[in-house]
């Protein structure tokens, strides 16, 4: 495919090749003109022979002899000019063809000759290499790239990590091209791979969690277990099974999160109940209401008055309000108080979690919402915490075109509010 693409670039260089071929048959219109004048000094026969050997050049076999006729040169002459400017319109459509095929992908793609110097950019090239912030830097790496592929006299890769107010990574590729016997050239594909490097530090990054939290109880599950088989006092004996069964519902409880995740991130399109968020706020405040009254912390609810109803799937939203809800309370003082309330704006449902707890620091907001990432891991896991709640939330409601938003301060508290498209029954849509 590249081969061929190059191929076309040498195409277009021919095209200058045919533009002098139409030059010179477009020259045998001035010989119309100018033959009248070109009879009275020279002899007919001297005139044919050299209309002969032009003819010959633009490939028309003709043996001209003083009988032949000049009508007969000059329409030989008229049809190599049409193939000519046939022949060039042919080839510049393909090259126009070819550049606004490229011009639509999205990787940056750019042609070099032989030597490494550039003969066409795309658009996503251009794009790339254009930033104002890392212009230098690119063209520095797509200079070595080049030239590491020349001198290796194969395929080159480089790849350019950039920090400023956001990560940008920039891949290269160069890509000799060749006829089989010599050089055409080089093809460099340039590709912003900064979403797939974040997705791979994130794959990473939960595989590595993943091992940790089974593994903390994991391993203190054994240790009380062999602690356990050699004590003989009946009160260490019970100490030690509580604190078994405690690391056993942590374990528990991450598995059951994993799973929970695994279920909603896979179910993108939730079963399309109506579902009263009245009814399914007041439930998961319910489920709560045990942990808020062992750590003194009261929960108020403001209810919006008529019913606000929502498409979805009613386990998974009040799965999502429970872990905010549990959140605040978890991060909130003693003699606290954590609000929720339920608001109609236009044609959505907001759902605010208020807590006065230690809040999240600005530097964190982005990052809360990622798989088991916390913003106090000691404090955390302290609670039993397993670093999933936020992230399950996030795709609750992702999955019912709605969205979440947080403000926090440090020391103040956080709120989070979740905004739901209100079910109009009117909608056919819907």
């Amino acid at each position: 495919m590249l081969t061929k693409i190059h191929g076309k670039l040498v195409c277009m260089k021919l095209t200058l090749s045919l533009i002098e071929i139409i030059a010179i048959a477009a020259g045998f219109v001035v010989i119309l003109i100018l033959v009248g004048l070109y009879f009275s000094r020279v002899g007919k026969k001297e005139l044919l022979q050299r209309l002969s050997a032009l003819t010959s050049r633009l490939g028309e076999d003709i043996h001209l002899n003083e009988k032949a006729h000049l009508d007969t040169i000059l329409t030989k002459l008229e049809i190599a000019t049409d193939q000519a400017a046939a022949a060039v319109s042919e080839v510049s459509s393909d090259a126009i063809r070819m550049k606004r095929t490229l011009d639509r992908l999205p990787q940056g793609i750019l042609l070099c000759d032989e030597t490494g110097d550039i003969l066409f950019k795309n658009v996503a090239a251009i794009t790339l290499l254009s930033f104002s912030s890392t212009e230098l830097v690119a063209a520095n790496a797509l200079d070595e790239v080049i030239k590491m592929s020349i001198a290796n006299m194969g395929t080159a890769e480089k790849s350019l990590e950039i920090f400023g107010e956001s990560r940008l990574t920039i891949s290269f590729k160069c890509i000799p091209v060749d006829d089989g016997q010599r050089s055409l050239g080089y093809v460099v594909v340039l590709e912003n791979t900064s979403e797939k490097k974040k997705l791979e530090d994130m794959r990473r990054d939960f595989v590595a969690n993943v091992s940790h939290e089974l593994k903390t109880p994991m391993s203190a599950l054994g240790l009380l277990a062999e602690t356990l088989a050699d004590e003989t006092n009946f009160d260490v004996i019970k100490k030690l099974a509580e604190r078994i069964q405690i690391e056993a519902f942590r374990a528990s409880r991450t598995i059951d999160d994993l799973l929970d995740l695994s279920r909603i991130e896979a179910e993108q399109s939730p079963q399309r109940d109506v579902v009263s968020l009245n009814l399914t706020v007041a439930d998961s405040i319910e489920r709560n209401r045990h942990l808020a009254s062992n750590k003194q912390i009261e929960l108020k609810y403001d209810e919006w008055l008529d019913s606000l109803n929502i498409l979805g799937d009613r386990r998974q939203i009040v799965s999502a309000v429970s872990n905010l809800i549990e959140n605040a309370i978890k991060y909130s003082e003693k003699g606290t108080t954590v609000q929720v309330n339920l608001i109609r704006q236009d044609e959505n449902a907001l759902i605010e979690i208020a807590d006065s707890g230690i809040g999240i620091p600005e530097r964190e907001l982005e990052r809360i919402f990622e798989r088991f990432y916390r913003v106090d891991q000691a404090r955390s896991r302290e609670s039993g915490g397993t670093g999933l709640g936020l992230s399950i939330v996030r795709h609750v409601v992702q999955n019912h075109s709605g969205n979440i938003s947080v403000k926090s301060m440090e020391g103040v508290g956080s709120t989070f509010t979740i905004v739901f498209p209100l079910f109009n029954p009117n909608d056919s849509s819907k």
